[in-house]
């Protein structure tokens, strides 16, 4: 990956140079469906200015051969000037022109230009992810976000197929077994921004109209796509109903219209992220069409990135960060978009409670890393530029900037983005554009403020600390702020007592600004002593919640007893985090799980509890409790499981931990009726995905062979079924299974990405340690030679898929430190990559001892 690598010096220097005018693109697609090509023909059109004559540069390819290269006329040998990765120029001219003809390569990876054949029908599709850099797999760039221009494509593609970009198509032309489409100029955007997808896909189509203050009337074609045989379960008025209500949000509150003519929505398969701010034509992973019942925090999660793709319409395509260095100005700001447009806008008026749980959990965990690294990071190259599409950049900014809401006031903060948007419209903006937006707008110095959130790292625990008299009334209130950075905090403080019912209802709520390592608060003082405090109620900042010790001991008789839905998530979120800390014997968070999970009414919330306590078992346990743990869970989650309401989401999510924890002989029976229809849970449909999830832990404890597995597959020949079956397949504890995983992803690239991740999670099974312990020396031993030889997105998956999480002991950790100490030199990405994993396991080891006592 070096050769293909970009730095920001680099891409400094080059933008100091030129400036671009238009790019032209030609795809001719109509091989796609004859699996043995593997290239398809671009032909690429840059025109562009230098302010140097006679100077040189360089544009960025990545493709297996180029047939021409012509600038200002002049052609040039492609084998003197394309190395690979970049073709180099020389000799420029005040206004230049230059064309380039290659043959660019299908992709497998998720990258580029991704195909993929449907095993329902045969059916070939095509789509692009090009972010942050692999636009340059599929046309000739400038592959920097702020070398933006207008794109115009023109696509010839199988005649049966349609196809989508950015831009509406403005000419359709025949020609044979071939059609030719021809899109209009988008606005000016970023390469990366780009997109095409191809193929037979199943359409859905809607409008979107609004009047705006002008007089005028803005009209937004919408469309949704799938793959024809998920057309059955495609619901596309649902997706458009949240598509409206994010329509009418962002205008009410931005105050500048939809910029980029129609809203195409396309859902497409093996996808590698959640979804991509193409503008007017966003790219979603399909497994958001729901092929079986789905919990309704899936249709809120749906919804969620749905919303947080179109903040980016305005958010990183009107207006792009001029580096990866300011990749928050696009993906916190979205990130935050989402959950309030979705309170504000749409039915889950609960979607904070789903943030703090879910969203929060995952920024707090990249923050500890050693790795951690400051909201707006020093973005060195592309390899930096990929990693950080982490949980700071998107959940801790997306926290930083509610906290910010609360600090300047949400009319201040609307207002300020509304000049930012006008005054930056189809540019590039680094962090001061932005604050000063917002220090206009709310008569704040924000530089203080963005030197404490915004340039430092790391997480904040807040702790009360109080004191009361004879008569049970607080003397002293004070909250105690730890951490390497001490920040500045709005927050909330709650007090709690029991009802007559015997919840928990707060009594009292006080808002203050924490500053320092000790703020003390009057406001309290006098007030009886609380069953219950909780810093952060509210949860209007980024921090880990801390507890005295009465409040602790309320928790542990009554954390299901919180009425409120946010506090008690926050108190689960806090309670979670003590047990990763190594403050909290795992075996006690198991406890709360098990005495009050039963009783959870949010069902994200009850969902995100069954992964973490499946991940508490799996690497915080004390190795001598882990098979008492499994069994007190496994016994818990049938329990619960009998007794949901029937046909319930929490029945729903019962089932599914049923069978991610299932180990015993009585277990596997219930999981192996309910598949052959011999037991039966009322209300309880086992419907496919169901029986998937069922099927795994049968293969993972051996009691369902291949044919049994292969079997199933004859019911559901689909994508997700092959997906499905691969992992099973890969979870049997034999150490053939295991081997034929590792030679399939390690030893050859010929799996797509989705089968490389079903591998992975096949083969890494918690359940038979010692059948993947033997991989530890191998795993180190191809690093280096697999980050050098696949592609990024597939090197990553392979680095931390296979990192040996489970062997939880020292000499796992001192294999991993070796190894660093050993290779100061690799990738830079590569070694904070495993320095990650290497934390993760330090973590479970400290987490153990504190779960022995």
């Amino acid at each position: 990956m070096p050769g293909k690598n970009l730095s920001r010096e680099e891409a400094r220097q080059r933008a100091r140079s030129i400036d671009l005018d238009r790019y032209r693109v030609h795809l001719d697609l109509t091989s796609a469906p004859d699996p043995a090509a593997t290239t398809f023909r671009s032909t690429t059109t840059i025109e562009f200015r230098s302010s140097a004559l006679g100077s040189a540069t360089f544009v960025d390819l990545l493709a297996p051969a180029v047939r021409a290269v012509r600038l200002n006329g002049r052609d040039l040998d492609p084998a003197e000037v394309f190395d690979g990765a970049r073709i180099a120029l020389d000799g420029l001219a005040g206004t230049n022109e230059l064309v380039v003809e290659a043959d660019c390569a299908y992709s497998r990876t998720g990258e580029g230009m991704h195909r993929f054949v449907d095993p329902a029908d045969g059916e070939t599709y095509l789509y692009t992810h090009f972010e942050p850099a692999d636009a340059r797999r599929v046309f000739a760039t400038f592959e920097q976000p702020d070398l933006k221009a207008p794109f115009t494509f023109t696509v010839t593609a199988p005649a049966a197929w349609d196809v989508y970009a950015n831009a509406v198509h403005e000419e359709i032309t025949e020609d044979g077994a071939a059609r030719t489409w021809r899109f209009a100029p988008t606005k000016p955007i970023s390469t990366y921004l780009t997109a095409v997808v191809a193929g037979p896909y199943h359409v859905a189509r809607d409008h979107y109209g609004r009047d705006l203050p002008d007089g005028t009337r803005l009209e937004i074609p919408l469309a949704a796509t799938c793959r024809r045989s998920l057309a059955p379960h495609f619901d596309a008025d649902d997706i458009f109903t949240v598509t409206k209500q994010g329509l009418d949000f962002f205008h009410d509150e931005f105050d500048y219209p939809y910029p980029f003519g129609k809203y195409d929505q396309c859902f497409v398969p093996e996808y590698n992220i959640g979804a991509m701010e193409n503008p007017g034509c966003v790219t979603f992973r399909e497994e958001f069409v729901f092929r079986s019942k789905v919990t309704d925090a899936a249709y809120e999660g749906r919804a969620n990135v749905v919303l947080h793709e179109m903040a980016h319409m305005w958010f990183g395509d009107l207006v792009t960060p001029k580096w990866w260095d300011d990749l928050w100005l696009k993906e916190s700001f979205a990130d935050f978009m989402g959950s309030i447009s979705q309170v504000e806008a749409t039915r889950w008026t609960g979607a904070w409670t789903t943030f703090a749980n879910r969203r929060k959990a995952w920024a707090y965990r990249q923050d500890q890393f050693p790795t951690t690294h400051p909201i707006t990071a020093d973005i060195r190259d592309l390899e930096d530029a990929k990693l950080n599409f982490d949980g700071i950049t998107y959940a801790k900014g997306a926290s930083v900037l509610k906290q910010l809401v609360a600090y300047v006031g949400r009319d201040a903060f609307f207002a300020g983005a509304r000049q930012y948007f006008k005054r930056h419209a189809y540019g590039n903006t680094v962090l001061t554009d932005l604050l000063d937006a917002l220090e206009q707008t709310s008569g704040r110095d924000l530089k203080t403020w963005s030197a404490a959130w915004l340039q430092t790292s790391g997480v904040n625990a807040l702790t009360p600390q109080l004191t009361a008299d004879a008569d049970g009334r607080i003397t002293e209130f004070a909250v105690l702020q730890d951490g390497t950075t001490l920040r500045p905090h709005r927050i909330a403080v709650g007090l709690y007592d029991r009802d007559a019912a015997g919840d928990l209802v707060r009594t009292e709520l006080v808002e203050l600004d924490v500053t320092g390592a000790r703020t003390v608060v009057p406001a309290l003082a006098g007030r009886p002593r609380p069953a219950l405090v909780l810093v952060n109620d509210a949860d209007l900042t980024y921090c880990k919640i801390r507890f005295d010790e009465v409040s602790l001991e309320t928790l542990r008789g009554g954390l299901g007893l919180i009425r409120d839905d946010l506090a008690r998530a926050l108190a689960w979120s806090a309670v979670w985090n003590l047990t990763r800390d190594g403050l909290m014997p795992t075996r006690d968070y198991l406890d709360l799980v098990l005495r009050f999970a039963g009783r959870e009414s949010d069902i994200g919330v009850l969902q995100s509890l069954h992964q973490q306590a499946k991940g508490a078992l799996d690497l915080y346990a004390d190795p001598a409790w882990r098979a008492e743990g499994g069994r007190l869970l496994a016994e818990g989650a049938v329990r619960e499981l009998r007794a949901a309401a029937p046909g319930s989401d929490q029945q729903l999510a019962w089932a599914r931990f049923t069978a991610l924890v299932a180990d015993a002989p009585e277990q596997l029976q219930l999981v192996r009726g309910l598949l052959e229809g011999t037991a039966r849970i009322d209300g309880l449909d086992v419907d496919q995905e169901l029986r998937w999830a069922l099927w795994l832990p049968l293969a993972a404890s051996g009691d369902a062979g291949a044919e049994e597995l292969e079997g199933e597959l004859q019911r559901d020949n689909t994508a997700s079924g092959r997906r499905q079956l691969v992992q099973c397949l890969a979870a049997r504890p034999t150490p053939e299974a295991k081997a034929a995983a590792w030679a399939a992803v390690v030893d050859s690239d010929e799996l797509p990405n989705a089968l490389v991740e079903a591998q992975i999670a096949g083969f890494a099974q918690a359940g038979r340690r010692d059948l993947t312990a033997g991989y530890t020396d191998r795993y180190f031993a191809v690093l280096e030679s697999v980050w050098e030889q696949r592609t990024i997105e597939i090197a990553m998956r392979i680095v931390g898929g296979f990192f040996p999480k489970f062997q939880t002991e020292q000499a796992t950790l001192d294999r991993a430190d070796a190894w660093l100490d050993g290779h100061p030199d690799a990738a830079p990405a590569l070694r904070r990559l495993v320095l990650e994993c290497r934390d993760d396991l330090a973590r479970a080891l400290r987490a153990q001892a504190c779960d022995r006592g």
